[in-house]
């Protein structure tokens, strides 16, 4: 494993060991009991915040500095298997757009925003301040180890992430904006088909035949370098450069 990787996993997992603190940083529910107040809570900011930083960095944050991300490669060890994913990513967008529906809704309801408060619902910034707060945590993370125990590694993320949508948008919109922002480059002519790459990558991605197609975008890939870090005739790179 190279050192960007140790660097990343440490990243990662330390995230999620703070994450009884952050969780309601990116909580889907506490939006909404914000906007029936008519206040933007810290995880609306969040949300918004990385919309903006998938137009220049794509899903890296995913990858980097994602807690659930954290606890989910953890599971790998328990089980390395890869997720299904394909043809039931769908599902993640089925709960964000009424979620996103629902806040827009909420909102003007309450007769639109009245102010910001970043520690909405904490106490010192901490999230986990009543004893049914505990209650929340932990529903929480039963659903994501049994999603990457019986449905594969980083199962969570391709099948019910509220926050993965808002990071396909915006690289979606730099797209079509031409902003030049961080994916990864392929060299088919260096590549010798030891698919090291795909047996390396947490999203469960045919990375071998992306390379070998010279087709590196998927909306599903988080970043993370798993593959390039693993391919031993560096066929795979990052780069900034107009896709």
């Amino acid at each position: 494993m190279k050192k960007r990787q140790h660097v990343r996993k440490a990243i990662i997992i330390i995230t999620f060991l703070l994450f009884p603190i952050l969780i309601f940083y990116f909580s889907p529910y506490l939006i909404i009991i914000g906007a029936i107040e008519g206040i933007v809570a810290a995880s609306m900011i969040m949300f918004f915040l990385q919309f903006v930083s998938s137009l220049f960095l794509g899903r890296s944050p995913c990858g980097y500095f994602c807690p659930v991300g954290g606890l989910q490669e953890c599971l790998m060890l328990v089980n390395n298997k890869k997720a299904k994913g394909g043809k039931w990513n769908f599902i993640k967008y089925c709960i964000w757009v009424p979620w996103v529906a629902a806040i827009a809704i909420l909102f003007v309801c309450s007769g639109g925003i009245y102010k910001v408060d970043f520690f909405f619902h904490t106490t010192n910034g901490v999230s986990l301040n009543e004893p049914f707060t505990y209650a929340i945590y932990y529903g929480v993370i039963l659903i994501i180890v049994v999603l990457a125990l019986t449905s594969g590694k980083r199962a969570f993320c391709h099948y019910i992430c509220w926050m993965a949508p808002f990071m396909v948008i915006g690289s979606k919109v730099a797209d079509f904006l031409k902003i030049p922002k961080l994916h990864l480059k392929s060299n088919k002519d260096s590549c010798i088909n030891c698919k090291k790459c795909s047996e390396k990558c947490p999203m469960s991605l045919d990375v071998n035949n992306m390379v070998k197609n010279e087709k590196m975008k998927n909306m599903e890939c988080i970043l993370c370098g798993e593959c390039i870090d693993a391919c031993p005739k560096k066929a795979i790179v990052y780069s900034f450069k107009k896709n």
